[in-house]
């Protein structure tokens, strides 16, 4: 099986916070040409800072750049089973790959709860859906046997794990080896090449963002047979990671960095951290020690 790469997509915004589209689209040309698929308004896409209207808007946008030169995954995920079926209605009907819904975040859910809310969206819509496990962010995490159970829904065909536990991350993909057409994609960026040995679909990564190239060549290395050259690409993206991600709240780091590198991507809506100059500095030493800037 060909292993996939995925990068979860900043979104760009103005000074204003407004989007700026034309931005966004930029950078999905950027993972096209770097050789990655795109999930859209992930946690590194400030999906939960973003409107109804602007999701349907973004991945509308993200889709008609992308003209199936790539896959484009789009996340669905909202506290409540009822407006998640809202937006995942939404992006079927723009056509997206698939959708990724994130487990339910403020709301706490049984495992019960967390079965009904899958199973509902899943019956919903025509598109492939993901889980997507997180429980750092939402409180709520998907259990192996939970999502064994979901697997079995026809049109559930595997599991987003950020979860960064390798036990976990081992037990989803047990489930993939026993359930066929039940991918799991790693989410934790020092744990792609390993989990692409031990039966992972690809991976879902964030950094990504920053080091599209070196993301791709662990996957198409690993794809190609060459263990080396994987293995050295993510030697790289792992000593990057624990560098950059050394400095501050990862998914706000990710995207301070690429805004050093390119000023259109813009900051995250607030109340997100604001720009340190100081760290700016910090960011931009970095990324001329990984030879990402000149």
């Amino acid at each position: 099986m060909t292993k996939e790469a995925y990068v979860a997509l900043v979104t760009c915004f103005n000074e204003d916070e407004t989007h700026n589209y034309e931005a966004t689209r930029a950078q999905v040309r950027r993972q096209i040409e770097a050789g990655n698929n795109i999930l859209c308004a992930g946690t590194n896409g400030d999906f939960s800072a973003l409107t109804f209207d602007e999701k349907v808007r973004l991945t509308d946008e993200v889709v008609s750049e992308a003209k199936g030169k790539c896959k484009v995954i789009v996340n669905a995920g909202m506290p409540a089973t009822f407006e998640t079926v809202k937006l995942a209605k939404e992006f079927d009907r723009i056509g997206v790959d698939g959708i990724a819904v994130i487990a339910p975040f403020f709301i706490a859910c049984t495992q019960d709860g967390l079965e009904r809310h899958y199973l509902t969206v899943a019956d919903a819509v025509n598109t492939p859906i993901y889980l997507y496990d997180i429980p750092a962010r939402t409180q709520n995490h998907i259990e192996p046997e939970t999502a064994r159970k979901l697997s079995s829904h026809p049109n559930i065909a595997g599991i987003k794990d950020s979860g960064g536990q390798q036990e976990t991350l081992e037990a989803y993909m047990q489930v993939g080896k026993d359930v066929e057409g039940f991918d799991v994609y790693s989410g934790p960026d020092h744990l792609v090449h390993w989990a692409l040995q031990n039966g992972a679909a690809g991976c879902i990564s964030g950094l990504g963002n920053v080091m599209p190239e070196v993301l791709a060549k662990i996957v198409s290395c690993f794809n190609a047979g060459d263990e080396a050259g994987a293995a050295a690409a993510q030697e790289i993206y792992g000593n990057f990671r624990k560098d950059l991600y050394g400095l501050g709240f990862p998914p706000a780091m990710v995207k301070r960095a690429l805004w050093v590198m390119d000023h259109s991507v813009g900051a995250s809506r607030q109340p997100a951290l604001l720009p340190d100059p100081e760290q700016d500095k910090q960011v931009e030493a970095l990324l001329k020690k990984y030879e990402l800037i000149k």
